[in-house]
């Protein structure tokens, strides 16, 4: 049977546009390049084989991954691993370790139990696991609070078998504002950096790897002159956050969401077979009141409200409404939860074909 098209293809359709990826890819690529920095993408995004691949032969050193699972997946695509999230519970630190006997793993850490248990395990696998110190510059999520206690936290890793010290870790993802004025709050994280940098070395520690990094900063990075790595997700699909963010154009938005309208009923109101099971729930950062998405065709249009099954869509502001079996495009809010709900995307080739692409990491959530 011949592949579907754009317009036969069954909805909900998530839709990768290869043409987007690749100039995405690219552009960051040439970045790192331009200013010497480390790629090491952050595969939470796409969870993807494919895209993984396209991101290792476009240069990057190595990839990044939030659980275990992902990581384990990702081992098959790169040699050099970074799980940018703590590894605690016995399961996460034993699989961890286990890994680290095959491929390199690196691992971003802020607690001394989280040295000791990964250690542990390393041991037991006789592995040794790479540590990076999280260090807290903004963002409030993970990370010890300043350079001493970054310190003292490299000190026990230089001093624990079964780990490495390896480096810093950081996440600027408290800094949302348009690129041109992120200048004082990157220059905030630089020197919270160089201070903790200069404190290892008084002490004869010396950070290999410092890595940071986020989508919305990836093209001011240059700005944060310790850095040797940046992780960028989200740029290699983008969505309405990075648009509305000023982080991309719409052109740049590689996802979509093909839906067909099946209700006109309700005056002021056409609904979409799209709900929360392929759109989320989660709102524009940026813009909260602009709805659950946004419709290309028809830009005046707010998905109000979303159920399962349902997008409720107020086109009372439109100049023309959608016709009921019509098909219309819908970027997403946020990209990478929508990936993370699908089993199969549709990849839609530079010949117009439309291919199966797995999400091959979908719900590896440990």
């Amino acid at each position: 049977m011949d592949p579907p098209t754009l317009d036969h293809v069954p909805t909900p359709a998530l839709v990768i546009d290869s043409k987007t990826v690749l100039r995405n890819l690219q552009r960051m690529a040439e970045y790192g390049l331009r200013y010497e920095l480390d790629m090491r993408p952050h595969t939470k995004t796409h969870k993807s084989r494919q895209m993984a691949e396209l991101q290792m032969e476009g240069g990057a050193i190595g990839l990044s991954a939030a659980k275990v699972g992902e990581a384990e997946m990702m081992s098959e695509v790169a040699s050099d691993i970074l799980l940018a999230y703590p590894a605690i519970d016995p399961a996460r630190t034993a699989r961890l370790a286990k890994l680290a006997s095959h491929v390199t793993v690196r691992v971003a850490v802020d607690s001394t139990t989280g040295v000791k248990l990964i250690a542990a395990a390393a041991n037991r696998a006789k592995a040794t696991v790479g540590i990076l110190v999280d260090l807290d510059v903004g963002m409030g999520r993970t990370g010890v609070q300043t350079a001493n206690q970054a310190l003292k936290l490299a000190q026990v890793v230089d001093g624990t078998p079964g780990v490495r010290f390896d480096g810093l870790f950081c996440y600027p993802g408290h800094i949302h504002l348009p690129p041109d004025e992120q200048g004082p709050l990157l220059d905030a994280v630089s020197r919270k950096l160089g201070q903790t940098l200069d404190l290892w070395a008084e002490h004869g520690l010396q950070a290999r790897i410092v890595s940071g990094g986020s989508t919305p900063t990836a093209f001011q990075s240059h700005l944060v002159g310790e850095y040797t790595e940046i992780r960028p997700g989200t740029y290699i699909y983008n969505d309405i956050n990075t648009v509305r963010g000023g982080y991309c154009q719409l052109e740049d938005c590689a996802a979509s969401i093909i839906s067909t309208v099946i209700s006109t009923a309700v005056p002021g109101q056409v609904v979409l077979d799209a709900g929360t099971k392929t759109l989320t729930s989660d709102r524009c950062s940026y813009d909260p009141e602009s709805g659950h998405g946004y419709i290309v065709e028809y830009p005046q249009a707010v998905i109000g409200k979303l159920t399962e099954e349902h997008a409720q869509v107020d086109v009372r502001k439109c100049d023309r409404v959608p016709e009921l079996g019509q098909r219309v495009t819908v970027i997403p809010n946020h990209v990478c939860p929508c990936i993370n709900l699908q089993d199969v995307v549709w990849w839609h080739d530079e010949g117009g074909q439309l291919v199966d692409l797995p999400i091959d990491a979908r719900g590896l959530l440990v």
